[in-house]
């Protein structure tokens, strides 16, 4: 299989993402993404110094294709903030039922592995959080703004959700079920309309 220079570097990444979505980071081996994307080991390290540096690269692409996906969802017209943000979390839930490991939350999958291993990839997973954090904030504003959403609260709202998303996807990954997923979601709808009973 011959890959043109200039997709080279995106068909490594794609490749090592389909790998390490499945396997976790420290289980592939750099003879498993050779062998995955079909290119040389000189192609390899023509874009990548290091199996770390790989990995920063890897995450910071997800993150933004990730971002395009979210930024055209809470873009779309006609539809009110709320929605698209109920639209949002009911594409994690079914992403988590339907697609399987290969297309599981790099968040999810590497926060916990890399976190000691390697600075420069917590950052990277750390700032793409950041940036969805942001995103689900100004979604929730625009709520604000077109009364879908009555709560005061735009980013801390936003923290909160997606903390509570995150930790539910990670024992949801204990359990092999997405129950704790679909209570997560009535959590959420509550706390968007502000109406939370514990």
């Amino acid at each position: 299989m011959k890959i043109e220079n200039n997709t080279t570097r995106q068909h490594i990444l794609n490749c090592g993402y389909q790998l390490i979505a499945r396997q976790g980071f420290s289980n592939v081996g750099l003879a498993q993404i050779l062998k995955h994307a079909q290119v040389p080991k000189g192609s390899f390290y023509h874009y990548f110094k290091s199996k770390e540096l790989f990995g920063e690269a890897l995450i910071q692409d997800y993150f933004t294709h990730y971002q395009i996906e979210l930024e055209t969802l809470f873009n779309a017209p006609h539809i009110n903030a709320y929605d698209k943000l109920i639209t949002y979390w009911q594409r994690w839930i079914d992403a988590q039922n339907t697609q399987g490991v290969v297309h599981t939350c790099l968040v999810v999958k590497l926060s916990a592995e890399v976190s000691d291993l390697s600075e420069s990839m917590r950052l990277a997973l750390l700032s793409g959080a950041k940036n969805i954090i942001a995103s689900l904030s100004l979604c929730i504003e625009a709520g604000i703004k077109d009364g879908s959403i009555p709560i005061r609260e735009a980013y801390n709202s936003a923290e909160l959700l997606y903390n509570l998303w995150i930790g539910s996807s990670l024992l949801c990954k204990l359990s092999k079920n997405s129950q704790g997923l679909d209570q997560t979601m009535t959590i959420t709808k509550a706390i968007l309309k502000n109406d939370v009973h514990f």
